[in-house]
């Protein structure tokens, strides 16, 4: 399977386990093993290099996901299949850019010293012989 930001992870790296599922669900959740449990090495990841080693470097050496919403294997499958692309997809993408310092404009400071010369008066008015 191949993510939005190019990752290819392949099918014969996903490794499942599965258990009995914990919670509500009656005599159903007793007979069957409906929790699934996925482990993928960061090591089988395929794709670009930088984006590959972003992802190990966020992730470590392998994502474990695990799920046990439903009442069906199958569905809990499918969700842990869900999670780990967006795990993936979130881990390779590049980090923000840096932000570029800027200074105020000419109105904001004449805006701001304005403001304090106004403030300034006022206190100014205050002070008077008592």
């Amino acid at each position: 399977m191949r993510t939005s930001r190019g990752v290819e992870i392949p099918d014969d790296c996903l490794q499942w386990t599965f258990a009995r599922a914990a919670g509500a669900g009656g005599q159903h959740v007793n007979k069957t093993a409906s929790k699934a449990t996925l482990t993928v090495p960061t090591s089988e990841l395929r794709g670009s290099p930088t984006k590959v080693a972003r992802v190990r470097e966020r992730l470590g050496e392998s994502i474990v996901i695990t799920c046990q919403e439903s009442r069906s294997q199958w569905r809990n499958r499918q969700t842990c299949v869900e999670r780990l692309v967006d795990i993936v997809d979130e881990a390779a993408t590049p980090p923000p850019a840096p932000r570029r310092a800027t200074k105020p404009s000419r109105g904001a400071v004449e805006r701001r010293i304005a403001s304090k010369k106004k403030h300034g008066d006022k206190k100014a008015g205050r002070r008077g012989d008592w």
